[in-house]
C-alpha cells in the first residue's frame, strides 16, 4: 500500500493551499467515505447497546426498589413501630432497646443493687501539671482488687508505657491515654495540688496496679506507682460488677450493659432501686399494623406500576425477560400466599387476611374493612405476622427480594442484568473493532486520495503551462 511521507504530506498541504492539486478536501472526503462504509453496522450496535443499557436500568430498578421495601420493613419490624419496644416504668433505673435476636414479650421485673464501676486511682500531689515527674516505664497489670491484695487476670496482657526524658505530669497523661490500654488519664487540680487521675474499665476484673521502672539519673517516677497493700487511699473507687434481679433472680455483669438478662432485650443500667422493682413491659405494635399495611400497599403499587411499564408487551424493556416474569409471578401470588403456615385455625394465615388483594392489571388494594375485622377478632395473630423470624410479612418480602436478587439463578432480575451486562460487554468489544476497522480505512484512503491530488496538481501545472504556451504562440502569430 502506499503511502505519503511527513514531508510529502506538508508539501501537499502548501500545494493545497496555495490552490494548487485538486481543491478537493480528500481528508474530509476520506473520513466520510469511511463513515458511510461502517454506518450500518455502527448504528445496528449501537442501538443494540442502547437496547441492553435499558434493560441492565429497568431490571435494577426493580430490584432496587424491592430491596429497598425489603430493608424498610425488616427496620420497623425490629425496632421501628412494628416492634414490641421496650418500657420501663422507672426510667431512672435503666434504658432498654430490643437486641435484635428473638421476639420479645411479656411483664419482667427488674431490680438494681448495684451498677458496675471502673477503678479510679489518684496519684500524690504535686505543683502543677508541668511538674516533672521523672522518667521510666510504667506498667499496667490487670486483674482483681480486694481489699489490700492483688490477683492478677494473666490472660489480660501487661501494658508498658514509656515515660520520655523530662516529661511533665500531663505529658504521663498523654502517654497513659495513647497506650489505649483501657485506662484513661487526665490531671485534676485539686486543693492539695495537680494529681494524675486513672481511670479504668467497668467490672471487677478491671482492676488494676501501676508498677514503675526508673531511668537512672531522671528518678522520680515511682512516686506514680500504685499497689493496695503499699498505698491504699489513693484509691478512690474500686472497680466492681453490677448487681441485679430481674424477676427476683439476681444476676451480675460486668459492666452496666447487658444483652442477656432479658431475651431480644439490651439493658442499660442507670441507677439503683434496691427493694423496689420496676417493671419491663413491650409495647402493642397492633396500633401500627393499619399505617404500615397501607404504607406495604402503597410500596407495592410502585413495584408494581414499575413492573408494568418494564414487561409492556409494546414497549417494555423486560417484556420478554425471564427475571421480570418471574417477579410478576411472585408478586401475583403475594396476597394468597400462607406467609404463616404454622398460625391457628381461625388466625391470620395470609395477606389477604390484612385485606391485601391483588387487581388484574397486577396492582394492589387494601381493603381497610377487612384489615379492621382481623384487627378486631385477631389482634395478636396479626401482630404476628410482622415478626422479624422464618415466617410473616417481611419474611415473604424479603424472599421475594432475595430470589431477585440471586446472581446465581438465571431466571431472576440479578440473573438478567448479569447476562444484558455480558452481552453489552461483548457488544462493546465489536463497536471497538469496528472503529478500528474504520479508522485503518479512512487512513488508507487518506493515503491514496493524497497521491491523487498530487497528480492532479501536477497535471494541472501542466496543463496550465502548455496552455500559456499556446497563448504565447498565438500572441506571436498576430
Amino acid at each position: 500500500m502506499t503511502t505519503i511521507s511527513p514531508a510529502g504530506s506538508a508539501t501537499q498541504s502548501l500545494v493545497t493551499a496555495l490552490g494548487g492539486g485538486s481543491g478537493v478536501d480528500m481528508t474530509m472526503l476520506a473520513t466520510n467515505l469511511a463513515n458511510a462504509q461502517f454506518a450500518a453496522r455502527a448504528d445496528r450496535l449501537s442501538a443494540r447497546s442502547e437496547t441492553l443499557d435499558k434493560r441492565i436500568s429497568a431490571a435494577s430498578t426493580l430490584k432496587g426498589m424491592l430491596l429497598s421495601l425489603a430493608s424498610s420493613l425488616g427496620t420497623r419490624v425490629r425496632q421501628g413501630d412494628l416492634s414490641p419496644q421496650p418500657v420501663i416504668a422507672n426510667g431512672a433505673v435503666a434504658r432498654a432497646a430490643l437486641s435484635g435476636t428473638g421476639q420479645p414479650g411479656g411483664t419482667f421485673s427488674l431490680e438494681v443493687t448495684a451498677l458496675a464501676r471502673g477503678q479510679t486511682l489518684a496519684s500524690p500531689a504535686y505543683a502543677s501539671a508541668d511538674a516533672l515527674t521523672g522518667s521510666g516505664t510504667l506498667t499496667l497489670r490487670f486483674g482483681t482488687v480486694a481489699g489490700s491484695s492483688f490477683t492478677e487476670d494473666t490472660a489480660h496482657p501487661a501494658v508498658p508505657i514509656t515515660i520520655a526524658s523530662g516529661a511533665k505530669l500531663s505529658d504521663v497523661a498523654a502517654a497513659i491515654n495513647a497506650a489505649r490500654a483501657g485506662v484513661t488519664a487526665y490531671v485534676a487540680n485539686t486543693a492539695e495540688g495537680a494529681k494524675l487521675v486513672l481511670k479504668g474499665a467497668e467490672g471487677t476484673a478491671s482492676g488494676f496496679v501501676l508498677d514503675a521502672l526508673e531511668a537512672p539519673g531522671e528518678e522520680g517516677l515511682a512516686a506514680l506507682a500504685w499497689t493496695p497493700a503499699a498505698t491504699p487511699a489513693r484509691l478512690l473507687t474500686g472497680a466492681s460488677d453490677a448487681a441485679f434481679k430481674v424477676d427476683g433472680l439476681a444476676l451480675t455483669a460486668k459492666t452496666n450493659t447487658v444483652a442477656d438478662a432479658i431475651p431480644g432485650v439490651t439493658l442499660t443500667l442507670t441507677g439503683t432501686n434496691s427493694g423496689s422493682p420496676t417493671n419491663i413491659t413491650f409495647s402493642d405494635p397492633v396500633s401500627a399494623i393499619t399505617a404500615a399495611m397501607a404504607d406495604l400497599t402503597g410500596a407495592l403499587n410502585e413495584i408494581a406500576a414499575e413492573l408494568g411499564t418494564a414487561t409492556n408487551a409494546k414497549t417494555g424493556e423486560l417484556a420478554q425477560d425471564d427475571g421480570a416474569r418471574a417477579l410478576r409471578r411472585a408478586l401475583g401470588g403475594l396476597a394468597g400466599a400462607a406467609i404463616m403456615p404454622q398460625a391457628g385455625v381461625g388466625s391470620a394465615r395470609t395477606l389477604a387476611d390484612l385485606g391485601l388483594s391483588t387487581q388484574r392489571d397486577g396492582s394492589f388494594l387494601l381493603d381497610s374493612a377487612r384489615l379492621a375485622v382481623t384487627l378486631k377478632s385477631d389482634p395478636q395473630g396479626a401482630a404476628a405476622m410482622f415478626t422479624n423470624g422464618l415466617y410473616g410479612i417481611f419474611a415473604a418480602i424479603d424472599g421475594i427480594a432475595r430470589k431477585a436478587s440471586s446472581a446465581s439463578d438465571a431466571g431472576s432480575l440479578s440473573g438478567s442484568i448479569s447476562r444484558y451486562t455480558k452481552q453489552r460487554a461483548k457488544l462493546g468489544e465489536e463497536q471497538s473493532k469496528l472503529a478500528e476497522a474504520q479508522e485503518t480505512m479512512r487512513s488508507r484512503l487518506v493515503s491514496r486520495f493524497a497521491i491523487a491530488d498530487t497528480r492532479i496538481g501536477v497535471a494541472k501545472s501542466t496543463l496550465t503551462f502548455l496552455q500559456n504556451q499556446i497563448d504565447a504562440w498565438n500572441g506571436r502569430r498576430g
